[in-house]
């Protein structure tokens, strides 16, 4: 998987309280990818790897990741987004019904509360940027 990743399955364990589901690093990937999406014109200065140069910074994008996984498995979803849409599926004669509550912000992406949160109070927002 391409991109960078903002947490590892040890932080992730860390953050739940419980060991790292099997396939953490996937799950965190994705979560990575979801939190850039949410942050796609935020402005903050990176090393050469693209990483947040400001430890704060860093930290509140492996929060949101962590957050985001945590999310994601609570809402019965691996991280493709197919997880919790419907509330009933019959698979003879196909029968899909009611879609659930979950709707994607303004990014496109269902971001996590939790995630939310802790971007916003290390300043990570969509086109703000962060003070040099």
């Amino acid at each position: 998987m391409a991109g960078r990743t903002y947490a590892t399955p040890e932080q992730l364990a860390a953050w739940t309280g419980q060991p790292a589901p099997d396939g953490a690093e996937r799950l965190l990937a994705r979560a990575s990818e979801d939190i850039d999406s949410a942050l796609l014109t935020a402005v903050y200065r990176v090393d050469d790897d693209g990483d947040p140069i400001d430890e704060r910074l860093r930290a509140a994008l492996a929060d949101a990741a962590c957050a985001q996984v945590e999310y994601q498995l609570a809402a019965g979803d691996d991280g493709t987004g197919a997880g919790g849409q419907w509330d009933s599926v019959s698979i003879g004669g196909v029968s899909l019904s009611g879609r659930s509550g979950r709707r994607a912000g303004a990014s496109g992406v269902d971001l996590a509360p939790r995630a939310d949160r802790a971007l916003r109070r290390a300043g990570l927002e969509p086109g703000h940027v962060f003070p040099w």
